[in-house]
């Protein structure tokens, strides 16, 4: 992120501070943070992340809306999910945390696992998900299931005495990170280390997930955010869109040079979209 961005989320931060709770639910406590009021905006985070990586862009969407970012049931500082974690299951936890707030409907912006999470909140609950926003989200059907089930695991790094395996998270994600990227691979680095968190097993709840039988339940208006550098999640961008045939539009935005940290990367970029975007959605905006 570069300094004038920097500057940029600081100067629509001012006033703005994010509150942090946690929520009882059947899965056990859920964590969260939000800020700002309005329309609620649920904000959730890729494998094996937290809601830190939203931490430059809740700031710049909750000018206009009331913005939550939770880490995901199995992630960060909420309840653990044992094996085998499914999408499914995550976006069970993340409706709970709705309802322990009391909140009947929030439009939902998921990244790369987070989409998957976000796209089935949707299906199957489609009342409760005025907008949806798939960032980076994979194409998750047979093939992918093929290719992930068996193959090599995402973020796999096996515990060391040496902490090589420190070096081997690091350096496998850093191929996918912007040039300067060491204060987003020490987040990532804490993140993937928090205690009960499974990065492996979290990348392997999208090898489950049968999304080709889900994604035509969702009948809220969506946007498609597609990172052009990012090679495991922009090829999907025109498979998504080609299968939301229920949603009553689709829009997709390209932001160039976006990576796998987009969320970190281009906040105000992703924040314009969206905003733009839920401009006159019902509910949303």
């Amino acid at each position: 992120m570069t300094s004038s961005a920097e500057s940029r989320v600081a100067d629509h931060a001012s006033g703005l501070r994010p509150r942090r709770g946690y929520a009882d639910t059947r899965f056990g406590q859920l964590h969260f943070a939000e800020m700002g009021a309005g329309p609620v905006i649920l904000l959730l985070h890729q494998t094996p992340r937290s809601h830190d990586e939203f931490r430059e862009l809740q700031p710049l969407l909750a000018q206009a809306h009331r913005v939550i970012a939770m880490d995901m049931l199995g992630f960060g500082q909420s309840a653990p999910l044992a094996a085998p974690q499914t999408i499914e299951a995550i976006a069970a936890g993340s409706l709970s945390l709705l309802d322990a707030l009391g909140l009947e409907t929030a439009s939902v912006l998921g990244h790369h696992t987070g989409g998957a999470v976000a796209l089935e909140m949707a299906a199957a609950q489609p009342d409760r998900v005025p907008a949806l926003v798939l960032s980076s989200t994979p194409w998750l059907d047979g093939h992918y299931r093929d290719a992930h089930r068996n193959g090599p695991a995402v973020d796999a790094a096996e515990p060391s005495q040496d902490g090589r395996h420190l070096q081997t998270l690091w350096s496998t994600r850093r191929l996918y990170y912007p040039a300067d990227c060491s204060g987003l691979l020490n987040r990532f680095i804490r993140d993937a280390l928090a205690p009960g968190v499974d990065p492996v097993e979290g990348h392997r709840a999208c090898a489950r997930y049968v999304m080709e039988d889900r994604i035509g339940l969702v009948t809220a208006p969506t946007l498609i955010i597609g990172a052009s550098a990012d090679p495991f999640s922009f090829p999907a961008v025109a498979r998504l869109r080609s299968h939301l045939v229920n949603a009553p539009t689709v829009e997709v935005v390209t932001i160039d040079g976006g990576m796998v940290p987009l969320m970190e990367q281009a906040p105000d970029r992703v924040s314009g979209a969206v905003l733009e975007f839920l401009t006159g959605v019902p509910g949303a905006d």
